[in-house]
């Protein structure tokens, strides 16, 4: 279940409600999928195949199509990092920079755990939302945020986008990010 540390407070908000409540607040969107009815040969495995990354979307058609209906996501796909990667740290360094898209940034974790640090309101400042398998969340287009991976270094993600080429970075100078 995802956590959230307010980086300036250091407050931790735990729980599924109470996570959602504040996300909601700050215009990102969490929803939580049930992990287990991925096959369980599947759940701790960060090197896929294509045919694994099209059992794990098959797993979870019904969520997707939901989600993207709802959402107005017309593609999506499977990214999975750890220390197999190729070039995991030049990929990582890419993504621990503050930046904004032009269209939602959504991920649904299927294994492993990340971290997005997403930029809140005036008063909230950056807030770390830790994510585990089961976790979806969806930052806002526009709203500054970047995603980086947790000591385990291990993640498998459904990535959503309205456009079919995917999104773009574009970098976010922010003094105000510590």
């Amino acid at each position: 279940m995802a956590e959230i540390r307010i980086r300036n407070s250091g407050e931790r908000i735990t729980g599924e409600q109470n996570v959602r409540f504040f996300l909601d607040r700050q215009n990102v969107l969490y929803e939580h999928w049930e992990a287990s009815k991925l096959p369980e040969s599947l759940r701790n495995k960060f090197t896929l195949t294509d045919e694994d990354k099209n059992k794990i979307l098959s797993t979870f058609e019904t969520e997707i199509t939901d989600l993207a209906g709802r959402r107005g996501y017309k593609t999506w796909d499977i990214i999975a990092l750890s220390e197999s990667t190729p070039n995991l740290d030049e990929l990582l360094q890419k993504f621990e920079q503050v930046h904004t898209h032009t269209e939602d940034e959504v991920r649904a974790i299927t294994a492993g755990r990340g971290i997005f640090i997403i930029k809140g309101d005036e008063q909230t400042g950056y807030f770390d939302v830790e994510l585990e398998a089961g976790d979806v969340i969806s930052v806002p287009e526009t709203q500054p945020h970047f995603f980086t991976l947790m000591d385990n270094r291990q993640i498998v993600a459904v990535r959503l986008f309205i456009e079919p080429a995917g999104w773009v970075a574009q970098p976010f100078d922010d003094p105000a990010f510590v």
